[in-house]
């Protein structure tokens, strides 16, 4: 599933070449999560005339922002976008919906069809704050300090991983990152949150500014099919830790890398570098 990192990555390559376009026409493919429109009386056409002013992030939510209303893109499972000013081919049958402007096609590919595209008036509409309104801080803001970090896990009784990956405390730390987080914090990811000292929160804290920024400056992870809208892979994990490396070397003490299942999701650590 693409990430913060990813999700970023994917805004940034596509969000100058998009602002300011026109909407000349919208095409839907096969019926995603949840319907374009959560209340009837509306239509594609709707969307004809109308200006996209700029493209934000909230979580792993992309919110391109236009003169009347908004649009909140998820990229689902594995789901990724892709903007061309030029010509697209003829949308295939994992294509579900095109966007297209004075200034190019913005084009959602999602073959497992768990992403989203949904329309609202505005980001205090009701379906805006369905999707948005639960979401934990942004890692890069300023409301995610140390101080707001450690007492937030500290009331958390489950294992240190699991409230990463619920988007609480802090959104877009998911598996692959709450697993290298984890890691460079030298914490083991079956630790129990509320047992979690200050000193090791902190720790914790800057890991995880550390490997989302790394991400970033990488272009995201590219596993299996994600992608930015230029259509560029990202390097981040030829250089992971732990992640996807079970039976490996550790990069620092050698111990072979171990996985676990936690909440149906794979987790990777070192038993030697990482402890309770």
């Amino acid at each position: 599933m693409p990430e913060l990192p990813e999700v970023e990555v994917t805004r940034l390559s596509f969000a100058n070449r998009i602002a300011g376009a026109r909407i000349l026409a919208v095409r839907m493919g096969k019926p995603l999560r949840w319907p374009l429109f959560s209340a009837p009386g509306h239509s594609p056409h709707d969307f004809v005339g109308k200006t996209v002013i700029e493209v934000r992030r909230r979580g792993k939510y992309l919110l391109l922002d236009m003169s009347e209303g908004m649009l909140l893109v998820h990229l689902g499972m594995s789901g990724r976008l892709v903007f061309s000013g030029s010509v697209l081919p003829p949308a295939g049958a994992h294509d579900h919906f095109d966007l297209q402007t004075t200034q190019g096609t913005l084009r959602l590919h999602d073959p497992r069809r768990f992403g989203a595209v949904v329309y609202a008036e505005s980001q205090d509409a009701p379906m805006s704050q369905k999707l948005l309104g639960n979401l934990g801080v942004e890692p890069f803001g300023d409301a995610f300090t140390t101080d707001y970090f450690y007492k937030n896990i500290h009331q958390r009784k489950s294992p240190i991983k699991q409230v990463l990956l619920s988007g609480q405390p802090v959104v877009g730390v998911g598996n692959i990152y709450a697993s290298e987080a984890l890691f460079h914090a030298a914490l083991r990811p079956q630790t129990l949150a509320s047992r979690i000292s200050r000193a090791r929160a902190d720790k914790l804290h800057a890991a995880i500014l550390r490997v989302l920024q790394n991400a970033l400056d990488l272009g995201g992870s590219t596993l299996r099919d994600f992608a930015n809208a230029h259509g560029e892979d990202g390097h981040f994990q030829l250089q992971a830790a732990v992640y996807d490396r079970a039976g490996l070397p550790c990069h620092v003490c050698q111990a072979p890398i171990r996985t676990i299942r936690q909440g149906q999701r794979s987790t990777f650590y070192c038993a030697s570098c990482q402890r309770p």
